[in-house]
């Protein structure tokens, strides 16, 4: 297995509420398997699955809804590596690769994480800061990354 092959290839989301953008609070979820960690809503792609493909169905399966609009893409690939607890679940990988989006739900999206295999237990709207400051250590550099790039360009 090739380094490369180490990582799980994922899709990510930073969703903005369909008040964007004159609001830039960030959607943020409470995992209900882990206590006090907050996430983005993320997901693995599927093999021949299409990474805009993968982000439709985590969206669904996650937040209950895919009634999004694509704002940006991060430019390149990211990854980040488990902590030990987590690496142990999830062999063969050591980490997870990521492509991140910025997406913005419509009006009519209705949140429901109450999903088939609920992810999350609860969920909030917070600024970039307040999303920094709650997420797990071992994906704050990504996550520091993925909303510097945002803002840099104008978009949080």
């Amino acid at each position: 297995m090739s380094k490369k092959d180490l990582y799980r290839p994922n899709v990510a989301m930073i969703i903005v509420s369909s008040c964007y953008p004159e609001t830039k609070e960030i959607f943020l979820a409470q995992r209900n398997d882990m206590s006090d960690v907050w996430q983005f809503p993320q997901g693995g792609i599927d093999e021949g699955e299409e990474v805009t493909e993968a982000l439709f169905r985590e969206l669904l399966e996650e937040i209950g809804t895919d009634k999004v609009e694509v704002i940006a893409e991060f430019p390149e690939w990211i990854s980040y590596d488990f902590p030990p607890r987590i690496a142990e679940t999830m062999k063969p990988f050591v980490g997870q690769i990521q492509r991140y989006f910025l997406v913005k739900l419509h009006e009519e999206a209705a949140i429901n994480i109450n999903t088939h295999e609920p992810e999350f237990s609860d969920y909030k709207f917070v600024t970039a800061d307040e999303a920094l400051a709650l997420s797990a250590s071992f994906k704050k550099d990504v996550y520091k990354s993925v909303i510097n790039y945002f803002k840099e360009e104008g978009l949080l």
